[in-house]
């Protein structure tokens, strides 16, 4: 048996309980997940508040917590572009920040009750919602398809469209005379699989994580309240490290890719 609520029938046992939190709220043509949209450009919107007020409290005596805090995010994010990207770009340290901090702030959203947000909700008559966007597989390829679009980017910019079109057909198997023919399209086919590679397996990694994550919560809720207290203490604080962790090997590996993407083979 099922119990009507606002028109909706409740879970009534564990299965329909897991596919309900599994369920996306979804426009008119089931077409967009307007849950992943709201809600990561809501935390869009927060990290670029934080920052700017951050930048417009800065101060060249002593900083408070919140300088503190972001200096200290700078540094860490510097520290892995200054180690991986040897080449000058103005756009790659801002966009590292902003990647790392992101989507820490999109994982983090792993950290509220499960039932919290979906129950608030309720009121205002939305009875699907699912709060971590990066357990959604269509925002990680989303997300991932844009640093393959950096990476194209950034190896134009460096070689210029002959030299990087060049470099698809000459590249990893060096050649010169009939052999480069030879070898041309199986560069090329090397070269696809490479390219293609990259963003495909930032996005399952980051998914996978992340919607393994949302499920293992899932699951604590419906134990009884002693051993969801139990159990969910010792997981959220290892999950604070898989979240953060997500968060910079994400832009650890965007980094990368783009330093790779501007190196000359």
């Amino acid at each position: 048996m099922t119990t009507e609520h606002g028109g909706h029938a409740a879970p009534a046992n564990a299965t329909e309980y897991i596919q309900h939190h599994l369920s996306h709220l979804r426009n008119a043509d089931n077409t967009i997940n307007l849950d992943t949209f709201w809600v990561s450009a809501l935390l869009g919107l927060v990290f670029l508040g934080v920052f700017y007020m951050a930048a417009r409290r800065a101060t060249p005596g002593v900083p408070g917590k919140l300088q503190n805090f972001v200096e200290w995010i700078m540094e860490l994010v510097n520290d892995t572009v200054n180690s991986a990207f040897h080449a000058k770009s103005k756009v790659i340290a801002p966009l590292a920040i902003t990647i790392f901090v992101w989507v820490w702030l999109m994982n983090a959203m792993d950290f509220l009750p499960v039932d919290l947000l979906p129950k608030v909700l309720e009121f205002f008559g939305v009875y699907k919602l699912r709060v971590v966007p990066t357990a959604d597989v269509n925002h990680t390829f989303g997300m991932s398809f844009s640093v393959l679009l950096c990476i194209i980017a950034f190896s134009i910019k460096a070689k210029g469209v002959g030299g990087w079109t060049k470099e698809l057909f000459t590249a990893p198997f060096h050649a010169h005379g009939a052999m480069a023919i030879v070898l041309a399209p199986v560069n090329f086919v090397f070269q696809m699989i490479e390219l293609v590679a990259k963003p495909i397996s930032l996005a399952l990694r980051l998914f996978g994580n992340m919607y393994a994550g949302e499920l293992i919560f899932i699951l604590i809720a419906l134990l009884p309240w002693w051993a969801q207290w139990l159990l969910g203490g010792p997981w959220a604080i290892f999950h604070i490290l898989i979240v953060t962790l997500q968060a910079f090997v994400f832009m650890a590996l965007t980094v990368v890719y783009l330093a790779l993407a501007v190196e000359k083979h």
